[in-house]
C-alpha cells in the first residue's frame, strides 16, 4: 500500500511507514509520530514528545527514552491526516519515509493532505 502527500503541486509515493515531526509553536519543543498505511487507512504507530506543555502532554502509558516521552495513542485508523499550513509558527512539518525527507508548509498555503492512493 502507499500513501499519497498532497501539498499543492507535490505528489509523494511513500510505502510502508512514514515518520511526521514538527517543532511545537507555543513550547518549541520537538513532536514526532510514526504511521503505518494499512488497508483500514493510516494508523499511528507510535508518538513521541521532548517534554510537556500547552497542549501537548504526553499520552496515556507514556514512558521516558533518551529525553523523549514515548506512547501509542488510542485512535482508530484514520482516512487522512490535514496538516495547517499557516506559515506564521515559525516551523514547517517534516515528513521522512523510504530514507527521504520533504519540509512541508514552511509558507501559508492551504492545508496539506496526507491520504492512502486508491
Amino acid at each position: 500500500m502507499s500513501a499519497c502527500l498532497m501539498a499543492g503541486t507535490l505528489v509523494l509515493a511513500i510505502s510502508g511507514s512514514f515518520t511526521l515531526s514538527w517543532t511545537h509553536s507555543v513550547e518549541k519543543t520537538g513532536w514526532e509520530e510514526t504511521w503505518d498505511m494499512t488497508p483500514a487507512g493510516l494508523v499511528v504507530r507510535e508518538a513521541r514528545v521532548r517534554g510537556s506543555g500547552a497542549g501537548m502532554e504526553p499520552g496515556d502509558g507514556a514512558r521516558l527514552i533518551d529525553g523523549w516521552w514515548v506512547w501509542t495513542p488510542s485512535l482508530p485508523p484514520q482516512t487522512a491526516l490535514n496538516l495547517a499550513a499557516s506559515g506564521a509558527t515559525g516551523s514547517d512539518w517534516h515528513l521522512c519515509a523510504d530514507g527521504t525527507c520533504h519540509d512541508l508548509g514552511t509558507t501559508a498555503s492551504d492545508a496539506i493532505h496526507i491520504r492512502p492512493c486508491p
